[in-house]
């Protein structure tokens, strides 16, 4: 059974242009939605609000106002509401155990600083199971209109981006949007050229086509899967940081692959999913790879 989209609220703006998202793509999707508030006792707050029955009121009734605004506008949309008492990451993450996608929002000032990820955000995006979108306060549904696409990035092998694709046309499907695949590619060192490796570029005669190819290989079972969505295929030299955020300007989405890389203070995600949420103007989502 497929899970809910799960939205993570905490009365920001920025939580509740996520809930706005998370809502609008579960009627698209079909899917329920959940919307969870993880809370934590604060006894050092408002006297109005000092002890822990008066401050879980106060959450509970900031909750059923935000999930009120998106049942109104939303009246099929079977909507739950869990107000979670407990640390922030541990009670996202759990949450996005059992969600299709996991849906939080995030500070931004323009496209130049773009996504400002807080210690609660870099730990969820890096320990979630599903796909995690990062939304900035201020999205609006009119950013979902035709011709705006969903920019996908394509790394490795073709099983290497397999959950990143996958989710990437699923939403495109679902939207009515085209995908821009994107493959960027940079000149390798002469040492690591092998014999091997030589006669395979060589088979494909050079390093272009053999990238073309190897992002048409890793898309093929993805067309025959979603036939009536329309493909880009884009191949570009330079980081892949770099070629995704050029071609963004008309992404209603970004979607890029994560590696978790484990340190000794905590999980952090991969330098191509970082620079992305850093610069990127519209909703980032971040996809673990299987």
């Amino acid at each position: 059974m497929t899970g809910p989209i799960t939205a993570g609220v905490d009365g920001t703006d920025e939580s509740l242009a996520a809930l706005a998202w998370a809502a609008r793509e579960a009627v698209r999707r079909d899917l329920a939605l959940r919307v969870v508030h993880a809370w934590r006792f604060q006894p050092d707050t408002a006297p109005e609000v000092a002890d822990r029955e008066a401050q879980e009121r106060w959450v509970r009734d900031a909750a059923e106002q935000a999930v009120a605004t998106v049942t109104e506008r939303h009246p099929g949309l079977a909507v739950t509401t869990d107000v979670l008492e407990g640390r922030p990451v541990e009670t996202l993450v759990e949450a996005a155990a059992d969600a299709d996608t996991l849906v939080l929002g995030s500070r931004g000032h323009g496209s130049v600083v773009g996504f400002l990820l807080g210690s609660v955000g870099q730990q969820v995006l890096a320990e979630a199971t599903c796909p995690v979108v990062l939304v900035r306060a201020g999205d609006k549904a009119s950013s979902e209109v035709a011709g705006h696409e969903i920019v996908v990035g394509q790394q490795g092998d073709p099983e290497d981006s397999a959950a990143t694709l996958r989710f990437a046309f699923e939403t495109a499907a679902a939207r009515g949007a085209t995908v821009r695949a994107v493959r960027a590619w940079t000149l390798p060192p002469v040492f690591a050229y092998s014999p091997a490796s030589l006669k395979l570029l060589d088979d494909a005669g050079g390093l272009e086509p053999y990238e073309k190819k190897a992002l048409a290989d890793a898309l093929r079972p993805w067309r025959e899967r979603f036939p009536d969505v329309h493909v880009v295929e884009h191949v570009e030299m330079g980081s892949a940081g770099q070629v995704l955020l050029s071609v963004s300007g008309r992404a209603q989405l970004m979607v890029v692959g994560r590696r978790a890389h484990r340190t000794a203070v905590g999980a952090r995600i991969g330098s191509v999913a970082h620079g992305v949420l850093h610069h990127a103007d519209c909703p980032v989502a971040v996809v673990p790879h299987d």
